[in-house]
């Protein structure tokens, strides 16, 4: 049996629970159908065959998640620093050791390959551990000192909030939302993608099992218009974070205006990896192509842009070519496999309509271009590179959220940074010089949220992670999250005995 059969085989004992009891919602310490009875769909990419049926939440079940979150909050926000810190680790412990069972779903779900995916419940532990580490800190503040007083700070949770996650990596990117707002002291309410909703079913029940009280954490699933509109508009809760699109970031921020919430947006992206001649080409390639291609190109924070120097243009992207001419696409539980099918047909058509919106423009493809015939016959798209391409294409400045990748040429630092600049995202940026000092002015001037010179997305969890422009609002990782859901405040102390102005005699 090969290892791809072998896989395949775990997946489906792992699959069997959602299709044989389909996903529920879960409020308030139990699995529960949405109020109405109704359900939805799920398919896998990989064959477009139903993988389970799905809780289909609405206002109703929105407002029963949100108002346990409410009950849940007063005793949640009350335990020490210390219990918090214990509980989130052993929820880290449970997800460790789940952590096959974690992948093999998110595979199956997503199309994202096991080669990524398998660290993908790894990364999630690593959010609860770094999170739980930092929860008896949380409430920390700073004394602040003047003439007659002393000013002490401090840190409280803000209350229930809504947590909205996207279907890419979906697993991981709701630890990253969840994890410090329940080191906070924060309780949730969780809407996943209807795209792909089964981790995070395994994930509550995960963090349930570790001990986490009922009502603290609530999961409803449904759709961005029924059950995502009715979340960010609730009273009860406080703040939402929200990890996707743009236009639904603004649409949030526009639902949550009445109850002035508190968002957090991790949004869209249109990240420009910028190539100068003086680099170590041959990294710098390599690390375009793997931060294109690698989670099938469904990540923000991708390198959708690949700008170089004129004089290396030509020998930069034939590189870029010959090397994602060579991507293994393929079944997404093949350990060799870097390209698995795309999320959804949906989506699988907006990307493939986009390649032909570029050669529409008059833009080169120099590798790929076509839908890929893979197992299953699922969303399968080849890895794609266009070159020959201006930067006021659209293939230049809209979202694809595939692995297309758009090279442009510029002639010089000062149309370098031009280039990459002129676009209405702000997330991420790529710097590839040897020269120091250019290093330091390009990034200072460039208008994005992270950089990374000489280097792919490395992530450092203490570092402040989100974007500017259409990219986001807000900070995550290390003490920018608690920033978000907390509440900071300050109580002044007089030291003597100052003169008190006298009103009415």
């Amino acid at each position: 049996m090969s290892r791809l059969d072998e896989n395949l085989s775990k997946a489906q004992r792992y699959l069997a629970h959602f299709a044989e009891n389909g996903v529920m919602n879960h409020i308030n310490g139990e699995a529960v159908a949405a109020l109405d009875g109704t359900t939805f769909e799920t398919i896998s990419p990989v064959d477009l065959k139903p993988l389970a049926k799905v809780a289909h939440g609405k206002a109703a079940d929105i407002d029963r998640a949100a108002q346990a979150a409410r009950e849940a909050f007063p005793a949640w926000a009350a335990i020490s620093g210390e219990q918090r810190k214990k509980l989130l680790h052993k929820i880290a412990d449970a997800i460790e050791a789940r952590a096959e069972e974690i992948a093999f779903v998110e595979c199956m779900d997503t199309g994202q390959a096991l080669k990524f995916m398998a660290k993908a419940a790894l990364r999630g532990a690593e959010n609860f551990r770094f999170f739980a580490d930092r929860a008896p800190e949380a409430r920390d503040g700073k004394s602040l000192r003047t003439q007659g007083q002393v000013n002490l700070t401090t840190r409280v949770p803000i209350g229930p909030v809504g947590i909205i996650t996207p279907w890419n990596t979906p697993f991981m990117l709701s630890t990253w939302k969840i994890a410090p707002a329940l080191a906070a002291g924060c309780t949730v309410v969780h809407k996943p993608a209807e795209f792909s909703p089964l981790t995070a079913r395994l994930l509550i029940e995960i963090a349930e099992e570790a001990g986490l009280p009922k009502g603290v954490w609530n999961l409803v699933n449904g759709f961005g218009e029924e059950a995502g509109k009715a979340l960010t508009e609730h009273p009860a809760i406080k703040a939402i974070g929200f990890v996707g699109e743009s236009r639904t970031g603004s649409a949030i921020m526009r639902q949550g205006a009445d109850t002035l919430k508190r968002v957090h947006f991790e949004l869209g992206g249109k990240n420009p990896v910028i190539v100068f001649a003086d680099a170590d080409l041959d990294r710098a390639a390599d690390a375009a192509v793997f931060m294109i291609y690698s989670l099938n190109g469904e990540r923000c924070t991708s390198s959708s842009r690949l700008l170089v120097e004129e004089s290396v243009y030509d020998r930069f992207t034939s590189l870029v070519a010959e090397k994602a001419g060579r991507i293994k696409v393929g079944h997404p539980l093949d350990p060799e496999t870097v390209v698995g099918p795309l999320v959804h047909p949906v989506h699988e058509k907006k990307v493939l309509d986009y390649i032909e919106i570029g050669k529409s423009e008059g833009a080169t493809v120099a590798a790929g271009g076509t839908r890929f015939n893979g197992p299953g016959g699922g969303c399968y798209v080849s890895p794609t590179l266009f070159t020959g391409a201006t930067n006021a294409m659209r293939i230049a400045q809209e979202e694809i959220f595939g692995p297309v990748l758009t090279a442009i040429p510029f002639k010089d630092e000062a149309e370098a940074l031009s280039i990459a600049n002129d676009i209405q995202y702000g997330l991420t940026g790529y710097l590839w010089t040897s020269d120091v000092t250019r290093a330091f002015r390009f990034t200072d001037a460039l208008d994005a949220g992270m950089i990374w010179v000489n280097s792919e997305n490395i992530r450092h969890l203490p570092t402040p992670f989100g974007g500017t422009k259409s990219s986001g609002i807000g900070r995550d990782g290390g003490d920018w999250s608690f920033d978000f859901y907390m509440e900071t405040k300050n109580v002044a102390f007089a030291t003597s005995a100052h003169a008190i102005p006298k009103l009415g005699g």
